[in-house]
């Protein structure tokens, strides 16, 4: 009886590989600061050092982005 749960709940844990529920998230925070970046760029308080710390959390949603439309790519074709 032990081990037809130990399999069974074995069989739950296993996912699907494909793209997490999180890519509209990772979307909106993209675009958010990007708007952001462009907004603060014509500001007074720019500056490089503010440059740098947007595209350090940019950098990294977009490349999330991409594998999110490469991903969905692949699924169509």
């Amino acid at each position: 009886m032990v081990s037809s749960s130990a399999a069974s709940s074995a069989i739950s844990m296993v996912t699907t590989p494909g793209l997490p529920h999180y890519g509209a998230v990772v979307i909106i925070g993209l675009i958010s600061l990007l708007s952001l970046k462009e907004i603060t760029s014509a500001s007074e308080k720019w500056n490089k050092n503010l440059n740098i710390s947007f595209n350090q959390a940019i950098i990294p949603l977009f490349l999330c982005f991409m594998g999110i439309v490469y991903f969905k790519i692949n699924a169509i074709v």
